[in-house]
């Protein structure tokens, strides 16, 4: 099941608590302090887990002490700071990106197999969305 969301920027802080909870997968306040890859102060931990929480990104279990897990997934995350990075650097238009990632980078097979597929899927998906106007 997708989870649809209004498109929330998050603070690298709230992305670095969201990394470290779909690492461990759920945590207490005094685990999450813990478990943070550079200190934290614990209340600033608490402050951003909270936000997570208010945001609809966490739960927090009701239990004592309470636990906290991301109900959002790391493509989630990416593809909302994608559809921004589209939107404000290109315009909207994807093939000035596109190049610009693909240019003076070295590609595997499997990632250029991959790379084919999505042109592929999204030429399909293209041909099925217009109109069949010949019939």
């Amino acid at each position: 099941m997708t989870i649809r969301r209004k498109q929330t920027r998050l603070a690298s802080g709230e992305i670095e608590l969201l990394e470290m909870l779909w690492r461990i997968r759920s945590a207490t306040l005094a685990e999450a302090h813990e478990a943070m890859p550079r200190k934290l102060g614990y209340t600033t931990v608490q402050t951003r887990l909270n936000r997570l929480v208010d945001k609809g990104l966490a739960k927090k279990a009701g239990s004592h002490p309470a636990k906290y897990e991301a109900v959002i997934q790391p493509e989630q995350v990416c593809r909302g700071d994608l559809d921004v990075l589209v939107t404000r650097v290109t315009a909207g238009r994807i093939v000035p990106l596109v190049a610009h990632l693909v240019q003076d980078r070295e590609f595997t097979d499997a990632e250029l197999g991959e790379l084919r597929q999505l042109i592929d899927d999204a030429e399909r998906a293209h041909r099925k969305a217009k109109p069949k106007a010949n019939r």
